[in-house]
């Protein structure tokens, strides 16, 4: 795996990133061509507490997750178990999808404006189904995801409702 490692007031050391890498890699057991993947790494200190977020898009799937802890070291450590956990979860339901296609992100950098859109993505829509989406939207840990259904061609927004149950939001 190839690590793209970025920070935000905080000064990644090589200690650090070679901690990063080396927890990381437990991962590298779950894909079957690791290294053409990337996993993007960004660190941020808020106050006392900083924050790692690991994206991993591949081919067929996005992964992504977000820890805030005071100590990087054990932010890092939760990350990791919690991204090998949704591996974990998710397997079945990904071998069975890889056939599939999945939407793709496309993640920019992105630039703060004076107006109150702070963050935009750029994203590809490729039809899928409901059931497909929420696996998605449960691989990236949001609570909502937008995609164009494979029945109708419309555009969709999928969410987690409080109950725990999903909802849908069709366009016409």
């Amino acid at each position: 795996m190839k690590y793209v490692i970025r920070s935000q007031k905080i000064e990644n050391t090589q200690a650090i990133k070679n901690y990063i890498e080396s927890k990381l890699n437990k991962l590298d057991k779950y894909f079957q061509q690791s290294d053409d993947i990337e996993a993007y790494v960004s660190t941020k200190l808020n106050g006392r507490m900083q924050t790692i977020e690991v994206t991993i898009p591949t081919k067929h799937f996005t992964l992504r997750n977000e820890v805030t802890h005071e100590d990087l070291y054990s932010a890092i450590d939760i990350i990791v178990d919690k991204l090998e956990r949704q591996i974990r979860k998710n397997k079945d339901k990904i071998n069975s999808k890889i056939s599939k296609t999945f939407i793709d992100d496309f993640y920019q950098d992105e630039e703060e404006s004076e107006e109150t859109i702070v963050k935009r993505k750029n994203i590809e829509l490729k039809p899928i189904d409901e059931e497909e989406a929420i696996l998605q939207m449960n691989m990236l840990g949001h609570s909502f995801f937008v995609f164009k259904d494979v029945n109708s061609g419309n555009i969709c927004v999928l969410y987690k409702r409080k109950d725990g149950n999903y909802g849908v939001i069709e366009t016409e």
